[in-house]
């Protein structure tokens, strides 16, 4: 078989609320974010681990309120206004914490929503500014948990959809069975099968799937028991004696 150039194709990923996929992991911040005038002192700390859903929430909630986006790594200085609200992404990564507080005190004074996005609930950051540990403490918090099995295969689906690929039920049970239960993590699979089959010409097989996946899948500690179909973790190498 004489194996073609794949070019990368880059795929937006959709902030329409639309493409949310309702699960109980999300319930509580759907319900939260719906209603930010509800929310105390003005304020929202979504938090959750990589590939949990965050961003893609957080993202259909701008889209709907008009909130601009900012990110929290590159925050300096004081933002100009924004009377709609603002979404902080990587909060708990944010660099300049004075420019931070100074936009969460200033959005107080005008009654402006802040929205503020990161991995962990805002009282573990890790902040050395009393007044930004204070008003981020006094920040009501909503984190996201594990994803369903429906949830999953939801997502599956639509990055499927989103890259035009077409998989039967039975080897979209396949992949989920082999592989991170995350949205990440089920994204990077969905894209290498796509370059993979682009590469080979082809339609996405088990056999293209597994020489697609295998050293990804193992980075990741999970090396596939084609026999059984199980996810098991690579095995730790011996000490050195």
């Amino acid at each position: 078989m004489m194996r073609q150039l794949a070019l990368p194709l880059p795929v937006a990923a959709s902030s329409d609320a639309r493409d949310v996929i309702a699960d109980e992991s999300n319930a509580a911040a759907r319900g939260w974010l719906a209603k930010p005038e509800a929310w105390p002192l003005g304020r929202l700390a979504l938090y959750g681990e990589a590939g949990s859903g965050k961003t893609h929430l957080a993202r259909a909630a701008a889209a709907r309120f008009g909130w601009r986006w900012l990110d929290g790594m590159g925050l300096r200085g004081l933002p100009s206004p924004a009377p709609q609200g603002s979404v902080i992404d990587d909060a708990d990564c944010v660099a300049d914490e004075a420019a931070l507080l100074h936009l969460i005190n200033l959005c107080a004074e005008r009654g402006e929503t802040v929205l503020l996005i990161g991995r962990e609930a805002p009282a573990r950051w890790q902040i050395s500014l009393p007044d930004l540990v204070s008003r981020l403490r006094a920040t009501q918090a909503v984190g996201l948990g594990p994803a369903s099995d429906a949830l999953l295969r939801g997502l599956l689906s639509k990055f499927l959809a989103d890259r035009q690929l077409r998989l039967d039920a039975e080897m979209q049970s396949w992949l989920l069975m082999r592989l991170p239960r995350d949205a990440a993590s089920l994204a990077e699979a969905v894209a290498r099968l796509d370059h993979a089959a682009l590469g080979f010409g082809g339609r996405i097989t088990r056999p293209l799937a597994r020489i697609a996946l295998a050293e990804w899948l193992e980075d990741h500690g999970i090396y596939d028991d084609s026999e059984t179909g199980v996810r098991i973790p690579s095995p730790s190498p011996a000490p050195l004696l």
